[in-house]
């Protein structure tokens, strides 16, 4: 095993963080926020200066993907996200055939504006239905309902010429039985890409303080590891296999964005609270919006943080990263020392973790206890 490989000359991948919500729900821990009143000219200005300070210091990269991730960045204006677009083409050139998501909520309101959205040239879709079941939805916080949801991923297939849903299980009270008839049932809609997460109860969270309380319970392990095999079993067979912990696509449909987080390579983040990975650096955005605008407009950038990182920090970062993958890391990513590879090689860890040659990958046993089993092979 070596240091990590540079990065440089594989495609930049731009994420956006748009970070406004309609309203906040209650298992969300990603920086969103509720505002009444939004001054959409500021925030267009400001994130194409955030995105001129990146291109200056990225200067001569290809650029593989663009994502527009929140919050809600459905609900950014068609002709602020047209902007972005063509300032990052503009700085960087696209590196063969560009893919540009963004992330939707399934509302009708905002599949009013997905025409608009894919003429200022989004390409990828990516909907938060959450659920195939009104009752969930309304215990998820969600302010669609099912046949809302489905009518929004109907017009988005019309529009995009890629779509992807996410769908949230193991919620309480949830059996095999229910979830397997769930799914099935996304799995007829044709999708090319499907998010499937489990519940998880993530601090600072409404349900976080529900679970403190004894309000929530989620299934045990058992019942999660039960769940996890439907869902491994409904997706394979219907050409949805899954290439990285929660995420399922027909070969060839990846997301190609994710895919440059979880190999590790190169991308700059813009927007609140954005995160960044660029020539050995890891970069922080300020997070509340207030401070990103009002740092953008007095420096010229929203950073917060740069920090340098070490070979063996980011060879950590890419193993982390990239054992959440199907495909595995080739261990000459990985600086000696990084794994305790007497664990990888004992019998013990046979069922969760497949070694051949350079090739290190978690197996589908291994998946569903990914953090403990890195707790034990990874050394920090």
């Amino acid at each position: 095993m070596n240091a990590s490989r540079p990065s440089d000359a594989q495609p930049l991948a731009l994420y956006v963080h748009w970070p406004f919500c309609v309203s906040k729900c209650p298992y969300c821990d990603f920086n969103s926020h509720v505002r009444d009143v939004v001054d959409q000219d500021a925030w267009r200005k400001a994130l194409l200066a955030d995105l001129a300070h990146e291109a200056a210091l990225l200067p001569g990269r290809r650029l593989g993907s663009i994502f527009f991730g929140g919050g809600t960045p459905s609900l950014m204006p068609p002709a602020t996200v047209a902007a972005v677009i063509e300032a990052a083409t503009t700085a960087w050139a696209p590196a063969g055939d560009l893919e540009i998501t963004l992330e939707a909520n399934p509302s009708s309101v905002e599949a009013a504006r997905f025409a608009d959205l894919a003429a200022a040239g989004v390409n990828r879709v990516s909907l938060g239905l959450q659920a195939l079941d009104d009752e969930a939805l309304k215990f998820l916080g969600r302010a669609h309902g099912v046949d809302e949801g489905l009518a929004a991923l109907a017009t988005a297939q019309r529009h995009f010429g890629r779509v992807s849903f996410d769908l949230i299980y193991a919620r309480p009270g949830q059996g095999v039985a229910a979830w397997q008839a769930e799914l099935a049932r996304a799995l007829t809609f044709g999708t090319e890409h499907l998010s499937l997460y489990q519940l998880t109860i993530e601090p600072g969270t409404r349900f976080a303080t529900l679970a403190a309380k004894g309000e929530l319970a989620i299934p045990g392990e058992d019942e999660a590891a039960d769940l996890w095999d439907v869902t491994q079993s409904l997706a394979t067979a219907a050409g949805l296999p899954r290439y990285e912990v929660s995420n399922h696509a027909r070969p060839g449909a990846e997301s190609r964005h994710n895919l440059a987080y979880w190999r590790y390579t190169d991308y700059a983040g813009i927007g609140p609270g954005a995160h960044g990975r660029r020539g050995g650096l890891a970069t922080l955005r300020h997070k509340k919006p207030e401070n990103w605008l009002a740092a953008v407009t007095r420096n010229g950038s929203g950073l917060q943080e740069e920090t340098p990182l070490s070979g063996t920090e980011a060879a950590m970062e890419r193993l982390v990263m990239g054992l959440r993958l199907t495909e595995g890391v080739d261990l000459r990513d990985i600086p000696e020392g990084a794994l305790d590879m007497a664990k990888v090689a004992n019998a013990n860890f046979d069922r969760y973790l497949f070694h051949s040659g350079n090739r290190l990958a978690v197996t589908d046993a291994g998946m569903p206890v990914l953090e403990a089993l890195l707790r034990e092979i990874v050394r920090g």
